[in-house]
């Protein structure tokens, strides 16, 4: 037998792989977008499409300006591999840095559609606003991938928008420096830019620009009540989830441009706060010097390793998102009580233990917490500790909750009854069996997240391996939340009913502790009756704006 030539299998092997690489390629997705062809890649039957540009780099000159357009392309946009996260401190990031792998440089988009989808498929889609305290979070975490959403019929988009002093920041020269621009809330007119762009493209993914739903947590949650309520936001949606983002004024909700005094929880306006973190530069005056002086820091500086005061105690330096009287012209709670929102499908809902400690009040007992509601107290302590028994911390954890999430969530669904559109609550229990002994009084901020997503396997932490039950929870919030993107009703077959909310019985589905769904009148109802009545002794009760 003759041996086996090495020359001739290495030239046979690499022709092989050529010819798989070649013919990998050709399988790949290719789009024409407005501005040039996008070439992403197929996984399991789902097309992938990541660190797609929906607006040009917001760096030097366009610095705390409004989202620019993008320049066309010549030739296949590589979208195989995402794009920057927004620049950031990131997690015990050392002073002085970013957080790796974010960047000035980072208003991308990512797109999951089925493999199989062409112009004419007018799938509904998904546009998922990251949480993170406007400081932070990403468009590509692991948790926010799209394959069991897409899996489920729908078009899920995951974006990027400016954070932290990047994304929300005033200064008097800025606000003479292209006078009829808009100022301040450079995040929230990144979130229009990208609706903008699926509005003028996603047909060309499979989707119908006529069916989009946003949905967010926490800070994306807010950033939903946001854009209901801003005028250049409007017809670029058509459904609202929102996963514990309030409603209520107080909790990012926007702190006035200029003037001083006028809130009771942002006293400081937002351009003071601007010239305090110039000072901390050496930078003063007002004119176009100082801007120059402030568009050469570095990204670095901006960030300023995400402090939001300078030093200890010291001036404020980070305003948060801003009352700017022409993008964002009135908080929620104020459009909601006039009944300005449009009419549109809701869900909304929280976890049932979002967060301990002095977020809200700085009480340190319950009799304290039960006194800062004055003439309420008594009623406060019956539906918090009527026999006397709960600790401290449950008490506070609950108070939170529904103070900031809780209430705010029942005051928005009766807005939307109000115009008489569908309206869903919920509220998210569950507990893994290894975490009760740390999150004994129910799910902390954020725990739903990876069940609506069906990402078990990406939450938080270090989770065990996923239950049976828990997947069985994960797959049923996951048809939940894309049922009501397809019809406006998260109901269908195989799920448990979820009741339509109403005034009367307050309907809602219960994700209890344990994992079961259940249907059922909300139990939280004489708690949030005695905070709806707290509200108007809220500087009293809250200590802060959040």
């Amino acid at each position: 037998m003759k041996k086996l030539n090495w020359g001739i299998l290495c030239l046979l092997i690499c022709t092989a792989t050529w010819l798989q690489a070649q013919e990998q390629n050709t399988n790949a997705p290719i789009v024409n977008t407005q501005y040039g062809h996008v070439r992403g890649i197929t996984e399991g039957g789902i097309s992938v499409f990541k660190g797609i540009p929906y607006a040009a780099a917001p760096v030097g000159e366009f610095r705390w300006r409004p989202p620019q357009p993008v320049k066309a392309w010549e030739g296949e946009l590589d979208a195989t591999k995402f794009g920057s996260n927004c620049a950031q401190s990131g997690f015990r990031a050392a002073a002085g840095t970013i957080a790796e792998g974010s960047s000035e440089d980072c208003l991308y988009l990512n797109l999951w559609t089925p493999a199989n989808s062409t112009p004419k498929s007018k799938l509904p889609v998904m546009v998922w606003i990251h949480g993170g305290g406007f400081t932070g979070g990403s468009g590509s975490s692991p948790q926010n991938f799209g394959h069991e959403f897409t899996k489920n019929g729908v078009i899920l988009v995951n974006i990027n928008y400016r954070l932290g002093r990047l994304g929300y920041f005033a200064h008097p020269a800025l606000s003479k420096e292209f006078p009829n621009d808009y100022k301040g809330n450079y995040g929230y007119m990144d979130q229009i830019a990208a609706l903008q762009w699926i509005q003028k493209n996603i047909a060309a993914f499979g989707g119908d620009p006529k069916n989009v739903t946003i949905f967010g947590f926490s800070a994306g949650g807010v950033s939903v009540h946001s854009l209901l309520t801003i005028p250049s936001a409007k017809g670029l949606f058509h459904k609202i989830i929102s996963e514990s983002g309030g409603g209520r004024d107080g909790v990012l909700t926007g702190r006035p441009i200029n003037k001083e005094n006028a809130d009771i929880f942002y006293k400081v306006s937002a351009e003071t706060i601007g010239m305090n973190f110039a000072k901390k530069h050496g930078i003063e005056g007002t004119d176009a010097a100082a801007l120059a002086k402030l568009r050469a820091l570095k990204v670095e500086q901006i960030v300023d390793s995400g402090q939001e005061t300078d030093g200890p105690n010291g001036p404020r330096t980070y305003s948060g998102p801003i009352l700017d009287g022409k993008l964002v012209v009135e908080t929620a709670e104020s459009a909601y009580n006039a009944g300005r929102q449009p009419k549109m499908p809701l869900m909304i809902g929280n976890c049932s233990a979002e967060i301990g400690g002095p977020f809200v009040s700085n009480a340190k007992t319950k009799e304290e917490l039960f006194a800062s509601f004055g003439e309420l107290a008594e009623e406060v302590k019956a539906a918090y500790d009527a026999d006397g028994s709960k600790t401290f911390n449950e008490v506070i954890t609950k108070f939170n909750t529904d103070w900031v999430w809780g209430e705010p969530a029942r005051l928005t669904a009766r807005a939307f009854l109000a115009k008489q559109a569908p309206t869903y609550m919920y509220q998210f229990g569950y507990v893994p069996p290894n975490a009760l002994q740390r999150s004994p009084y129910g799910a902390g901020h954020g725990s739903e997240v990876s069940f609506a997503f069906n990402t078990l396997n990406a939450r938080w932490g270090a989770p065990a391996e996923p239950t049976a039950q828990e997947k069985e929870l994960a797959k049923n919030m996951n048809i939940y939340w894309t049922n009501f993107a397809k019809t406006g009703n998260p109901n269908g077959v195989g799920v448990p009913n979820w009741p339509l909310y109403n005034n009367a019985t307050q309907d809602m589905i219960d994700v209890e502790l344990d994992g079961k769904i259940n249907s059922k009148a909300d139990p939280r109802k004489a708690r949030f009756d005695v905070i709806e009545k707290g509200f108007k002794n809220r500087g009293k009760i809250q200590s802060r704006g959040i």
